[in-house]
């Protein structure tokens, strides 16, 4: 009941919001992207992209897997909120940079690499879950703790996904609609 009462919020807040309005229009006939360099090209972007978040929150995911799964207490949260602090800023700063770049070579369609530039350092969380299996104090041997180890772990990937692609498109959104708001276009 409760999903259902917030989606419904939800639809009446976002129809009585005004429409985001773009600083300038576009042409309906697409421009030719130029051929781009091998560093420039979306899958390289994409994985350099991740690394950065991902190293923002490394060591404390240590301790964070620690206390899940080997059932230890967490108590420094205030650096747990410190490290989320530094993850927001670095996925901003991070695509930002990224999608600059790919503006200055002339390649406009940047809406998805944006989200996928910083939300790779989901792939990375998963990748270091794996390493994590491996060369933790637990040893799992039954086939159904395991499943459950990267069930779990997957899902927690694909949020922390999910989450630093978010950050990292809204601030791109946000840094793109202000460099052209200050263009003049007669």
């Amino acid at each position: 009941i409760n999903a259902e009462y917030m989606g419904f919020v939800g639809s009446v807040l976002g129809y009585k919001k005004k429409a985001i309005e773009l600083p300038v229009r576009t042409n309906q006939i697409p421009r030719h992207i130029p051929e781009q360099p091998w560093y420039m090209k979306a899958p390289f972007t994409i994985m350099m992209g991740g690394i950065l978040p991902f190293g923002a929150v490394f060591i404390e995911l240590f301790f964070i897997l620690t206390s899940i799964w080997l059932n230890r207490y967490y108590y420094v949260f205030g650096f747990l909120l410190i490290v989320f602090l530094i993850l927001i800023v670095t996925c901003a700063e991070i695509t930002i940079v990224m999608i600059y770049f790919q503006l200055c070579s002339e390649d406009y369609q940047w809406w998805w690499r944006a989200y996928l530039t910083s939300g790779s350092s989901g792939l990375y969380l998963f990748l270091y879950s794996i390493f994590y299996f491996f060369t933790s104090a637990f040893k799992m041997k039954k086939f159904a703790s395991v499943l459950m180890f990267f069930g779990y772990m997957g899902i927690i990937s694909y949020l922390f996904f999910v989450l630093t692609g978010t950050i990292g498109f809204l601030a791109c959104f946000l840094f793109v609609k202000k460099i052209y708001s200050s263009i003049k276009v007669d």
